[in-house]
């Protein structure tokens, strides 16, 4: 048995020693010259070839190269998404993206008394709170499943925004008055819920839930989106701070929309939608007809160092009041952001009639449909060194009466509301953006009462 093992040992070096890849049958066949020759006895010969024929039977087929690569079906394949956090199956990509954040916030309010009373004033007036909240972005998770079908770029879009604090769901919906007690719920507002299609030459049709065109740069670029800004109901808070809502734009919002975006055409970019037409919120009751329209101009653009951004929006509606006059609400915002080197600067601008304050169709009309006018602005620095960054911003928002009856009416009505912020960041890392920020904000009133509040706050943001 001793000499059968070595003459098998010395066979198979003899394989290894080929030049040649060791093909089925050769050992066989090598036995079979050996036991010709002599060297392997006739028990040795069929002992050694039992046991060779044993291992071919248990040896796993080698498929042929064409077989192998047809078993590499691509439907079957996952492959990494080219960005984000994601995959790629069968030509559809998967990509999800989303925040979290939250801010130790300190509000300093006047106590109430009768010169600081202003209906729709943002400042606080009510005495110190302390929270933990959400800043102007509550947290989002998004989903994007996009395909290329017929050459057509095609992809559905959903984004649910999560706040960290309890709501009560009276109001507001999601967003609602917050409910700082035990055993409730945070607010989860589904705001994006919208398909796309679009090729190369033509463009991108939008259908869907998804940010207006009006107002859309401006909070965009504002520093505060990051952060806290403007606290407002900091002792029971809801899902978001204002930032700067209301002191210095109006809220752009999510709503139903059909939206066309034109290709690139040398930087210049154009959209155009059809939007579902919003009732007042303070106004008499509508039974609007017509949609609503916006439209947007963007040009990005590189002058040597320099980067630039400029922007114009519109936005018009007309309200079908039931009891009173109807009106045509309508307004345009426009603005620039230039980058040179570590410096930013954003400045932005909007004019309107029948558009109202803070948010779209607040305190548009005297309640009767008679149109009050807006106007707004605000100016903004942002430098960055390295992970740190310093910036500072000024705006204000203002509404005008509708006429003296108005005036008569509504002495506190707001006039201005306006806010100094200051801001300090700290990438972390790539992912999480430590942040600090000191708010000054002020809202007057038409006969001249005042209501100013201080707020500081901290915390971080993460975005993947």
């Amino acid at each position: 048995m001793g000499r059968t093992l070595l003459l098998a040992s010395a066979a198979m070096g003899l394989l290894c020693a080929t030049a040649t890849p060791v093909m089925a049958g050769t050992t066989a066949d090598l036995l079979k010259r050996l036991h010709e020759k002599g060297i392997l006895s006739d028990e040795e010969f069929q002992e050694l070839s039992k046991s060779e024929n044993a291992e071919v039977a248990t040896a796993p087929a080698t498929p042929p190269a064409s077989a192998a690569a047809a078993a590499l079906d691509d439907k079957r394949i996952v492959r990494m998404s080219e960005s984000g956090v994601g995959m790629e199956v069968a030509g559809v990509t998967i990509k999800l993206s989303g925040s979290v954040n939250g801010f130790y916030v300190h509000d300093n309010g006047e106590a109430p008394n009768a010169t600081n009373a202003v209906v729709g004033g943002v400042a606080t007036v009510g005495g110190n709170s302390s929270a933990i909240r959400n800043g102007l972005l509550p947290g989002f998770l998004k989903f994007d499943v996009t395909t290329n079908q017929g050459g057509w770029d095609v992809g559905a879009h959903f984004g649910m925004y999560p706040g960290i604090n309890s709501v009560s769901y009276t109001g507001g919906g999601a967003n609602s008055p917050g409910n700082p007690r035990g055993l409730q719920t945070a607010g989860i507002d589904f705001r994006q819920t919208y398909l796309t299609f679009g090729r190369a030459g033509f463009g991108e049709v939008k259908i869907g839930r998804d940010i207006g065109l009006f107002a859309s740069e401006q909070i965009l670029n504002d520093i505060t989106l990051l952060s806290s800004g403007t606290p407002a109901g900091n002792v029971a808070p809801s899902n978001t701070t204002l930032g700067r809502i209301g002191v210095g734009y109006i809220y752009t919002d999510f709503q139903p929309q059909i939206t066309y975006t034109t290709p690139n055409f040398s930087g210049f970019t154009a959209s155009i939608g059809i939007f579902e037409p919003l009732s007042s919120l303070t106004g008499p009751e509508e039974a609007n007809k017509e949609p609503g329209f916006q439209g947007k101009l963007v040009y990005d653009g590189k002058f040597g160092d320099i980067a630039t951004r400029f922007w114009a929006a519109g936005i018009r509606q007309k309200h079908d009041v039931i009891a009173g006059p109807d009106y045509t609400g309508w307004g345009w915002d426009a603005g620039a952001k230039v980058t040179v080197g570590p410096l930013t600067m954003v400045g932005t601008y909007y004019d309107a009639s029948g558009l109202g304050t803070t948010a779209l169709n607040l305190f548009d009309t005297d309640g009767l449909g008679n149109k009050r006018d807006s106007h707004g602005f605000y100016l903004q620095g942002l430098a960055t060194f390295g992970k740190v960054s310093v910036g500072g911003s000024y705006g204000e928002s203002n509404l005008d009466y509708a006429n003296g009856v108005d005036a008569i009416a509504n002495p506190t009505l707001v006039d201005k509301n306006s806010s100094w912020v200051g801001q300090l960041r700290y990438g972390l890392t790539s992912w999480v953006t430590l942040l600090s920020e000191y708010v000054h904000t002020r809202s007057e009133a038409h006969n001249g009462n005042r209501a100013r509040s201080d707020a500081i706050a901290a915390g971080a943001i993460l975005f993947f």
